[in-house]
């Protein structure tokens, strides 16, 4: 019930947003929304598998690549072409973490890196298909269904996106409180018990990959016709790096924590770079202070299940180095 309040308290104040933000500010948090749902996609393998992947740029790099394509080659409404991005994200995931599961671990982590990357040399050749290092531009916001031209502004755009992280917010939190998300977990806490139960973790893992890639190629499907354009440092590792800070800065297995974590990259990020080229020294030292004093994330701050374990630490070091 807290859950539900929440979240329609929150759905309330981001409608309302438009009536009350000037465009830049909308603009933001569009973008804000997006890479929210693309940390929220990461969370199920990271937070609930236990699933490091150093790759995960390849589903919203899919997603923004075939997005784009549609809605330049085709002229298919923006409505039919997001879905289709996605669920193709999906499709190629399934092959990707066929690979990925032989391995466990770092390998398991080396492997997704890997293959990103061999996206990123792919869409770096295909001229044709990528545009290569110019990328596609000019990709537009397609009319709906029936010649609709609803999203085509801002603040159409901005509630198809609101839309669209809210019901993958509802669709993960029914996933990982079924019998599905209860072997996630136990494939988190005890691979090894819960193989021995009888479930085929293996199985598991590459559905919650294929799950976690059509969740992350719906944010870089959202991506393409909002900025108008993809390339390929959608695709490459730099960004695969940054989303999963924003997953442990957030707080990770909580799937709301990534979402907050997002937003928390987006504005700290903007106002470092206003300030100083070396913004990326100064986020590296906030993420060093979340891993070592937060490691519940911002989520487990707010909502205080990680102020004890901080507070736990920092004790802990002071007698360790008095002692």
């Amino acid at each position: 019930m807290n859950f539900s309040r929440g979240l329609a308290a929150a759905a309330c104040v981001l409608a309302l947003a438009p009536a009350a933000l000037p465009p830049y500010a909308m603009t933001l948090l569009t973008e804000a929304l997006i890479l929210g749902l693309f940390a929220m996609s990461l969370d199920l393998m990271v937070g609930y598998t236990r699933l490091l992947s150093f790759g995960h740029a390849a589903a919203y790099g899919l997603g923004a690549y075939t997005c784009g394509n549609l809605l330049l080659h085709t002229g298919m409404p923006l409505l039919f072409a997001v879905p289709l991005a996605a669920l193709f994200s999906g499709i190629v995931a399934i092959g990707v973490a066929w690979v990925c599961t032989l391995a466990s671990g770092v390998s398991f982590s080396m492997l997704t890196l890997a293959f990103a990357q061999l996206f990123y040399a792919v869409a770096f050749k295909w001229t044709t298909v990528t545009g290569a290092s110019d990328g596609l531009a000019g990709i537009p916001r397609s009319p709906g269904p029936f010649g609709i031209a609803i999203f085509a502004g801002k603040a159409g755009f901005y509630y198809l996106v609101l839309a669209c992280l809210l019901g993958s917010l509802l669709f993960c939190r029914m996933l990982v409180h079924s019998p599905f998300g209860e072997v996630l977990r136990g494939i988190r806490e005890n691979e090894a018990k819960t193989l021995s139960l009888g479930y085929n973790t293996r199985r598991y893992k590459i559905a919650v990959v294929a799950i976690a890639f059509a969740l992350g190629g719906l944010a870089g499907a959202l991506y393409a016709p909002f900025a108008g354009f993809a390339n390929t440092e959608l695709l490459f590792w730099l960004f695969s790096g940054q989303v999963l800070i924003m997953v442990i800065v957030g707080g990770a297995g909580t799937l709301v924590g990534p979402i907050i974590g997002a937003a928390f990259f987006m504005l700290v990020s903007n106002l470092l770079s206003s300030w100083t080229d070396s913004w990326a020294l100064f986020f590296g030292l906030i993420f060093i202070g979340f891993v070592l004093f937060a490691p519940q994330g911002i989520w487990g701050l707010l909502s205080g299940t990680g102020r004890a374990e901080g507070r736990e630490r920092v004790r802990w070091r002071f007698l360790k180095s008095t002692s």
